[in-house]
């Protein structure tokens, strides 16, 4: 028998294995691969979430709603800034419950797992407004990746002054009437450990706070002084609770999250603590 033919079947047999082999072997990575993108959906189920909510509540004398300027005054702008009686609204307290409004709800710092539906920022854009010479809302939470959009109801025209710590600060005109999608962009992108002040310049009683965060577990309270901050990973947690008038009402308010709803007892801060703007 000649060699040549031998050699040849010899050849073509290895080369069959060689291609079954790495075919095996592909195929082999594909599963794998498979399996691996599978496990993180696996893993979220409802046992992994929970829902934290709460109150922000005054205690003791409630401090009564303090009036900026009456109907008529006498101030810049008044024909848009002076038509209806203004009240401030650095302590906005509910006469029935005493539930305090514009408290901000907030982890320290991101969880090393967030719940899929919360990833992303949504919506890109948050609009801040100006009625009245009044900011709306008065108090804002903005994630880093988003942009603030600062837009004018108003017919005349304002500043917005941000001061914050870490983002860069803006001092930006707002002509007057100015539309959604067309106002000034103010981008967001570091986190900040605290809420900083934004203000108006040219009517300096107008005040608001932004908080930027790089999570999406954060909140503000209510008119109710409520609060809610959904799909926590289970597990213990850290807030910080903070309000304009005497910062941090708890700098470490821990939860521990279990799945499913997790209802906290009113946090209390004094209603003389507020009206002197101090705790201490």
């Amino acid at each position: 028998m000649h060699a040549g033919p031998v050699l040849q079947q010899r050849a073509r047999t290895a080369e069959v294995t060689h291609q079954v082999n790495r075919e095996e072997k592909s195929m082999k990575k594909i599963l794998l691969s498979a399996i691996l993108s599978a496990i993180p959906f696996a893993s979220v189920t409802a046992d992994d979430w929970g829902t934290v909510t709460g109150q922000v509540i005054v205690t003791g004398n409630v401090p009564a709603a303090e009036l900026l300027h009456k109907q008529g005054a006498d101030i810049k702008d008044k024909e848009v800034c002076a038509v209806a009686d203004t009240y401030k609204d650095d302590i906005v307290i509910n006469a029935s419950n005493k539930g305090l409004a514009n408290v901000f709800v907030y982890l320290s710092k991101a969880p090393k797992t967030i719940h899929p539906d919360l990833k992303t920022a949504d919506p890109a854009t948050v609009v801040f407004d100006q009625k009245n010479c009044v900011f709306t809302p008065h108090a804002l939470i903005a994630r880093t990746g988003q942009t603030v959009e600062v837009i004018s109801g108003d017919a005349v025209a304002h500043n917005t002054h941000t001061y914050p710590l870490k983002n860069a600060g803006t001092n930006v005109l707002i002509a007057p009437a100015t539309a959604k999608g067309s106002g000034q962009k103010i981008a967001i992108k570091a986190a900040e450990i605290l809420p900083f002040k934004v203000a108006c310049d040219f009517h300096p009683w107008m005040t608001a706070y932004w908080l930027a965060v790089d999570h999406p577990y954060a909140a503000i309270t209510d008119a109710d002084g409520k609060f809610t901050v959904p799909n926590l990973p289970a597990g213990d947690h850290e807030f910080r609770i903070w309000h304009e008038k005497v910062g941090y009402i708890n700098r470490k308010y821990t939860v521990k999250v279990k799945a499913g709803d997790n209802p906290q007892k009113p946090v209390e801060v004094s209603g003389d603590a507020l009206k002197k703007g101090s705790l201490k």
